[in-house]
């Protein structure tokens, strides 16, 4: 090789350098495009429609196990309580949880004279249907409820509790059911794209678009399409009485609660549970927590 021909492969080498540079630059961003706005909502999505085990264990004491309808159809399992006040309340779990979770909760409130309808959403623990951790056919979950309890003779009122999704899916459910007397929610957020951004109105375009492929591909795996927004669902209503629980640490939480009650009006308030991440209110004040549940339902107690 001449010298000339070695100083021009020194010359080709040093200049496609940057062009090495420059394509693995594409490429890793192209990698991390791909990864944010594909695989990450995928992922997402998948998680949302992936059922869980469906084992719930035993009913608790005095609870008997019962199957209803959803409006739609669909098959679910439930634990029934009979009231002895004539007033029976729907529990809901969170995001994947069965009724298994709501065990502490049902017996707080049979020991304190109150019917429970402790329910599987659809899609988890010994329910039917598509399982979807954003609840969004969970309106049709709650008609079937209040279906069951309207047909019992000791049930005179009606109320519900939920913990996140559950809460989220009770008040996406009150403009159609002014059934529900009152309604407890403990984490409740968002659901879908609109709610997302009923309160981040201010996202980014790139920000709304990527929850908008997340959301996209939660309703293709599960066939299912998003929900009435909260805020319509109880500007809708105008009878249901709301008692909005959020977690102190968890600024969110405090935003979305606050946006509700101001839709509700003077029939919701709200209380911030101090020093506590999401749902944890009931693990760590669980008697002040149960305090302010039984008054808010006391409340819908019949008058003699």
């Amino acid at each position: 090789m001449t010298d000339s021909q070695e100083q021009l492969n020194n010359t080709k080498r040093r200049r496609s350098w940057p062009r090495r540079i420059i394509r693995w630059v594409i490429i890793l961003v192209m990698v991390a495009l791909i990864a944010d706005f594909i695989l990450l909502p995928l992922g997402i999505a998948v998680y949302a429609a992936t059922p869980l085990n469906s084992d719930v264990g035993d009913p608790p004491a005095g609870f008997t196990t019962v199957e209803l309808k959803a409006s739609d159809g669909t098959r679910l399992a439930a634990w029934y309580l009979p009231p002895q006040n004539g007033i029976a309340i729907i529990l809901l779990p969170g995001a994947g949880g069965t009724r298994k979770g709501l065990v502490s909760r049902a017996e707080m409130l049979a020991e304190n004279g109150y019917g429970v309808l402790a329910l599987d959403p659809r899609g988890v623990g010994e329910s039917d249907g598509q399982t979807n951790r954003f609840g969004w056919e969970g309106s049709a979950d709650v008609s079937g409820a209040v279906e069951y309890l309207m047909a019992q003779s000791d049930v005179q009122v009606i109320g519900g509790w939920g913990i996140s999704m559950g809460g989220e899916i009770l008040l996406g459910a009150i403009g159609e059911h002014p059934q529900l007397a009152a309604v407890v929610t403990d984490g409740a957020t968002a659901r879908c794209y609109e709610e997302k951004f009923d309160l981040d109105s201010a996202a980014s375009s790139l920000e709304k678009f990527h929850t908008w492929i997340t959301f996209s591909f939660v309703g293709l795996l599960t066939g299912d399409e998003p929900p009435t927004t909260i805020l319509k669902s109880i500007r809708a209503n105008d009878t249901t009485r709301l008692l909005l629980i959020a977690a102190g640490n968890v600024e969110e939480e405090i935003d979305y609660n606050n946006m509700f009650a101001d839709a509700a009006g003077d029939r919701a308030e709200v209380w911030v549970v101090p020093d506590v991440g999401h749902t944890s209110g009931w693990g760590h004040h669980r008697e002040e927590y149960t305090r302010r549940i039984l008054e808010f339902f006391g409340e819908m107690l019949p008058e003699d």
